[in-house]
């Protein structure tokens, strides 16, 4: 006996739609622009045009700075990648593509959370932003090894779940940003606070601001869709 698939509303179709696309174009945004000053001029530079956070690396030893910059550009990668994972119609017409890029977003989490776990006590927010970016890193390193582990099994429901837990720690690429952004907005047009107080502010609570609300999602996301494969999860398409 097969069970119908019960119908997707049109609204809800659009809304799915909306925040795929959104965060396609986020992810993809942050992961090309992001990266560009640490890519295109130097440390020294950066801290000379009032970088808070480069002033903070530039004096640092030379292997936290092979740390920082495997870390930037392997979480740019993986953050970049990412998204072609949940396309069912490309996993299902092109699957050794989705094994090849699923691959590499695994080793780049792999590398750049490992360098982010080195870098995580040098930060900006102090105790806070070591506990948040530590915990953060770790937590990335074991959900790709159990979205790996459950690929490697086959069990592919499974691995679909554990990616997108992965994914939803590697999109704090883009929540960091976005909250450090609205808060020093805020901050700054109703409060009246200098820029770079209300940076120092922002940035000691974003080290799990940028994160735990991400994995929230993804869990209410997991449990609501637990049972639904394919299309009609919503993210997937």
């Amino acid at each position: 006996m097969t069970t119908a698939t019960p119908a997707v509303p049109a609204r809800s179709r659009w809304r799915a739609r909306g925040a795929r696309w959104w965060i396609v174009l986020t992810s993809l945004g942050i992961a090309v622009f992001a990266p560009l000053p640490y890519l295109t001029t130097s440390l020294e530079t950066m801290t000379r045009d009032g970088s808070g956070i480069a002033s903070n690396f530039v004096d640092r030893p030379a292997w936290f700075h092979l740390a920082l910059y495997l870390h930037i550009v392997f979480a740019g990668l993986a953050l970049m990648l990412s998204p072609l994972q949940f396309s069912t119609r490309l996993r299902a017409r092109m699957p050794r593509l989705h094994r090849v890029v699923g691959r590499i977003v695994l080793s780049s989490v792999g590398v750049g959370g490992c360098a982010g776990l080195a870098i995580a006590p040098w930060n900006l927010a102090g105790p806070v932003g070591i506990a948040g970016f530590g915990l953060l890193a770790l937590l990335w390193l074991s959900f790709a090894w159990r979205a790996l582990g459950a690929a490697r099994r086959r069990d592919f429901v499974e691995h679909r779940r554990w990616a997108i837990r992965t994914f939803a720690l590697t999109y704090a690429g883009v929540t960091l940003r976005l909250w450090v952004g609205v808060m020093i907005a805020l901050q700054t047009g109703f409060g009246g606070i200098d820029e770079d107080l209300a940076f120092t502010r922002a940035y000691h609570l974003v080290p799990f601001l940028a994160w735990v609300p991400n994995l929230i999602v993804a869990e209410r996301f997991l449990r609501r869709t637990r049972g639904i494969q394919g299309p009609q999860s919503g993210l997937e398409r």
